[in-house]
């Protein structure tokens, strides 16, 4: 039996929400996920739409990279 493991070096995830609150929560908890494989965040993206009958919609790009 032959066990290979790679380390992975980048990863990048979308988050959603409808409040920047709730956006945050979702990327802090991803962050310490990824503490676990080792990952920080490298950079993080954002934008907010509103729509038409005036709610907010938020969104984020977080890029995690491993740990020198």
């Amino acid at each position: 039996m032959n066990f290979q493991l790679d380390i992975i070096q980048d990863k990048v995830e979308f988050f959603e929400a409808e409040s920047l609150e709730k956006l945050e929560q979702k990327i802090q908890s991803q962050i310490e996920v990824n503490k676990a494989i080792l990952l920080e965040v490298h950079s993080v993206s954002h934008q907010m739409y509103v729509s038409e009958d005036g709610r907010r919609f938020y969104s984020a790009v977080v890029h995690f990279k491993a740990k020198n």
